[in-house]
């Protein structure tokens, strides 16, 4: 069986935490922003955990465990 290929646009947006966890960066900040306060925006900024029903998937696309 071939090796397992990374996906490009996946390799491109998500992160491995050391302990194996993915990271990824907040949605919503493209356009728009000066409709949404500067409390949202500021939160946005920070990067957050995929949640535990997405992992599996991301995971695949990343060719990882």
């Amino acid at each position: 069986m071939p090796k397992m290929k990374t996906h490009s646009s996946a390799k491109k947006r998500f992160r491995v935490t050391g302990t194996g966890k993915i990271k990824r960066y907040q949605a919503n900040t493209s356009h728009m922003m000066r409709n949404k306060s500067k409390k949202a925006k500021t939160r946005l900024v920070k990067s957050t955990l995929v949640c535990k029903a997405e992992e599996k998937r991301v995971k695949r696309l990343l060719a990882i465990g």
